[in-house]
C-alpha cells in the first residue's frame, strides 16, 4: 500500500510517534499484525538502524494481509511460536524504556472498527517486567531449539 504513514491527532497517529521515538531498539510481541501503516513504521525504523525484534503467532502470521512477511523480508528478525495454543500478547517495548500494551491487535480491523485499549507507561519497574518475558519467549522461540521430528525413531 503506497498510503503515506498517518498524520494529524489519531490514536494510530499516537501510536506511530510513540514507536518512531525509538532510537535503538523496538520489541514486539504481538498476536496478529497486519496493519500496512504500522508495519511501514517499524521497517522505517529497521532502516534508521534502530534494532527490530518480532514475536508473533505462528497461525496468524500466514493469514491474508498479515505485515509479517514483509517485515522478514526487509531484514527483520521475526521468531514464532511452534506449540498449539496461541501466542496471544500484544505489547511493545521502545528502547527498554517505555511499554506500550493493551488489547490491540495491530491490524486494520482492530484499529478502524473495534473498541480497544492501549497504555503507554515509562515506569522502570512495568517495562523490566515485560522485556523480561520478551527475552524468555524470544529464546524459547529460537529456531535452534526447534524439534521437527520424535527422538523416537
Amino acid at each position: 500500500c503506497p498510503c503515506p504513514l498517518p498524520s494529524g491527532d489519531t490514536a494510530l497517529s499516537r501510536l506511530v510517534r510513540r514507536l518512531l521515538s525509538a532510537r535503538r531498539s523496538l520489541d514486539l510481541c504481538l498476536f496478529s499484525f497486519s496493519c500496512p501503516q504500522l508495519a511501514r513504521a517499524v521497517q522505517l525504523l529497521h532502516r534508521r538502524g534502530v534494532r527490530v525484534r518480532l514475536v508473533t503467532d505462528a497461525q496468524y502470521m500466514g493469514l491474508h494481509g498479515s505485515q509479517i512477511g514483509r517485515l522478514r523480508h526487509a531484514g527483520i528478525q521475526v521468531r514464532h511460536d511452534q506449540h498449539s495454543g496461541y501466542m496471544h500478547h500484544k505489547f511493545a517495548i521502545v528502547d527498554r524504556r517505555m511499554l506500550i500494551t493493551g488489547s490491540l491487535n495491530w491490524t486494520t480491523q482492530a484499529i478502524q472498527s473495534n473498541r480497544e485499549n492501549v497504555l503507554v507507561v515509562e515506569d522502570a519497574e512495568y517495562v523490566k517486567a515485560f522485556q523480561e518475558e520478551f527475552e524468555r519467549i524470544w529464546e524459547e522461540y529460537n529456531p535452534a531449539n526447534y524439534t521437527f521430528f520424535s527422538e523416537k525413531q
